[in-house]
């Protein structure tokens, strides 16, 4: 019994120490973030109302919740978010009926993936527009830039069963709160710009927004699953916005038209 005892304590302890020395993983983040009321489209009798409208439903959701799964390995973080291609919402309102509106997804006019260089510190944004034989990748790289004025605090907390600690930092016009561990081996944040000196951020907390690690799965993945590719036509980050605004304009035109019929 006593020699059974042992084994198993060993069996143990060098599956701690293997999963300890593992470098590439899943973190799982839940997001919770305000809806501006200003971007909504509601129709009600064909007809769209915005925000102050008498026919505007007053329990219109204020709040929309999605995950984001992070897989990494030394060199790469690929961020794959359950809304990233599918965030066009149209809010219907039907005549007569007593109820919050109706929000059926509509896919976007194209598919887009984030990569983070972890080796070189900086972004990578992968843009798939069209189908089939019609369709074109093209890629930007841009440097990962961190926002100032951090300010360390002496409170931690556990989440996702490692010690964070917190930091403060005026961001996006309001204060936000940063929890980050470092005891996981890479240095990353799901909002690029509140990546620390050195860490894994596993919760953000301000007005507008939450984002919490819900699990981190310390696993074996392959550094060409997470590696953005190769065959992608590459532009600089502002030719990229124009060409993600182009599809989106030409996505809503054609909505505009589907509507009136």
């Amino acid at each position: 019994m006593k020699l059974q005892i042992i084994l198993a304590a060993s069996l143990q302890f060098a599956a701690v120490c293997a999963a300890f020395g593992q470098q590439s993983g899943q973190i799982t983040y839940e997001i919770v973030r305000k809806i501006d009321p200003s971007g909504m489209r509601i129709m009600v009798n064909g007809e769209q109302v915005k925000p102050g409208d008498p026919n505007f439903p007053s329990d219109a959701p204020d709040t929309r919740t999605f995950g984001q799964k992070v897989l990494f390995t030394e060199k790469f973080v690929k961020e794959n978010r359950d809304e990233q291609n599918t965030m066009i919402r149209t809010l219907v309102q039907d005549p007569g009926m007593d109820r919050a509106p109706q929000t059926p997804n509509m896919g976007r006019p194209f598919e887009e993936q984030i990569f983070v260089d972890l080796t070189a510190s900086k972004l990578i944004t992968l843009l798939t527009v069209g189908k089939e034989e019609q369709t074109k990748i093209y890629k930007s790289e841009s440097p990962l830039k961190r926002a100032e004025g951090w300010q360390l605090t002496d409170q931690t907390r556990k989440i996702a069963g490692y010690t964070c600690r917190k930091a403060t930092l005026f961001f996006r016009k309001e204060s936000c709160s940063v929890w980050f561990t470092t005891e996981l081996p890479l240095n990353y944040s799901p909002i690029h710009e509140l990546t620390p000196e050195k860490g894994v951020v596993l919760l953000i907390e301000s007005s507008r927004e939450q984002v919490r690690a819900t699990k981190v799965n310390l696993s074996a993945i392959k550094e060409k699953d997470v590696e953005p590719p190769t065959q992608a036509q590459t532009t600089t980050p502002q030719q990229l916005a124009d060409i993600r605004e182009k599809a989106m304009a030409d996505f809503r035109q054609q909505l505009m038209i589907q509507e009136r019929n």
